[in-house]
């Protein structure tokens, strides 16, 4: 398959990586790395569906690359002053206090160690009020803050409930008004249905959760995901695009993943001080259901043991988030760039190279 557009001159490698990928996807794949609001990589190639081929602005579902759509939203209303991390909770949302609650932390929240990792009862996946109050009577797994572990859907439930307590607004209008409209992004949470968007495809085996090896965690991982990432049907209707799940249902092309990212870097969405104490880290460890190592900011993924964000060269500040099926967004602010990979090829975490490779061609090139 052919590679399409262009890279500055010096980052040839990373076209090299790129074309290799491309050669080996039955779907489709972008790569934008952006440099001081300059793009320096924009590469797209393979089919965004059957007879469709991938193109500069194709859209797709980035999974859970919405969080760090999110956590930057969290940041902006942060340096406002309408959200402290290490505020209570409850102040924004009294009825969270509920079954031993009072004294959870908005970081905690965001940094995934609420031990909140699903909702009980199981609810309408895209309910965000509904599981939300359950959420808020719900008992967490351990003591709040003592562990950490993924809160796959959970997250975004929590996070959405806390932004309309603290602005009145719902989280995609939000994601529209503080981010894709006054910067030109194409990137929407809440996507309408005539909008185009890439056909999510599973590669054969696809799997998720591929560090977990116990059978009894694997059943919480199930209630986790709830069957999500199952069913290609479930991840490409309509109704999921659309439903604002700020945990993983924001559509957006692979130029406006890594433009957010560099904008980030450049302090033209928070200030410094703010963006420094969003990417610090706020837990770390082993995730105490998935068995993968973590490192969390204030709803960011930061540089791991297992190289998420690139070689040990590229930055160990790095921040950013990945999603499901191989999707990897973020950036390197020592070198000065954000970047995004995107996909409609899902691919299991431990046979998934694309953007490992694409990334180290990256540290290579700078």
């Amino acid at each position: 398959m052919t590679v399409h557009g262009e890279v500055r001159p010096g980052f040839e490698a990373v076209r090299s990586a790129f074309a290799d990928i491309v050669a080996a996807s039955s779907g489709g794949v972008a790569f934008s790395v952006v440099r001081r609001g300059e793009p320096v990589v924009e590469l797209w190639g393979g089919s965004a569906a059957p007879g469709v081929p991938w193109a500069r602005d194709t859209r797709v579902v980035v999974f859970s690359g919405t969080k760090g759509i999110v956590a930057t939203v969290v940041a902006i209303l942060t340096a406002r002053g309408l959200l402290g991390p290490g505020e209570r909770v409850a102040r924004y949302w009294p009825e969270f206090a509920a079954a031993g609650k009072a004294d959870v932390t908005v970081s905690q929240v965001l940094a995934h160690s609420a031990g909140l990792p699903y909702v009980e009862p199981d609810l309408p996946m895209a309910d965000n009020a509904a599981n939300a109050a359950a959420l808020a009577a719900q008992r967490p797994l351990w003591t709040p803050g003592t562990k950490v572990a993924y809160h796959a859907l959970t997250y975004g439930y929590l996070v959405t409930e806390l932004l309309q307590r603290v602005t009145g607004e719902r989280v995609g209008e939000l994601v529209h008004d503080l981010l894709a409209a006054p910067h030109g992004l194409d990137l929407r949470l809440g996507t309408p249905e005539p909008v185009p968007v890439a056909t999510l495809r599973r590669a054969p085996g696809y799997r998720i959760s591929t560090f977990l090896q116990d059978p009894e965690r694997r059943q919480i991982v199930s209630r986790m995901y709830r069957g999500l990432l199952d069913s290609t049907d479930t991840m490409n209707s309509p109704a999921y695009r659309g439903a604002e799940l700020a945990a993983g249902g924001a559509v957006a092309t692979a130029p406006a993943m890594a433009r957010l990212y560099d904008l980030l870097l450049t302090g033209a969405l928070a200030p410094a001080a703010v963006l420094a104490q969003a990417t610090r880290t706020w837990s770390e460890g082993v995730d105490a259901i998935n068995d993968r190592p973590l490192r969390f900011g204030l709803g960011y993924e930061l540089a791991d043991p297992i190289g998420t964000y690139g070689p040990s060269t590229a930055d160990p500040a790095a921040f950013g988030h990945s999603g499901a099926g191989g999707g990897r967004h973020g950036a390197w602010p020592s070198r000065g760039v954000g970047f995004s990979f995107t996909t409609n090829e899902l691919q299991a975490e431990d046979v998934d190279v694309r953007a490992s490779s694409l990334l180290a061609a990256l540290d290579e090139a700078l």
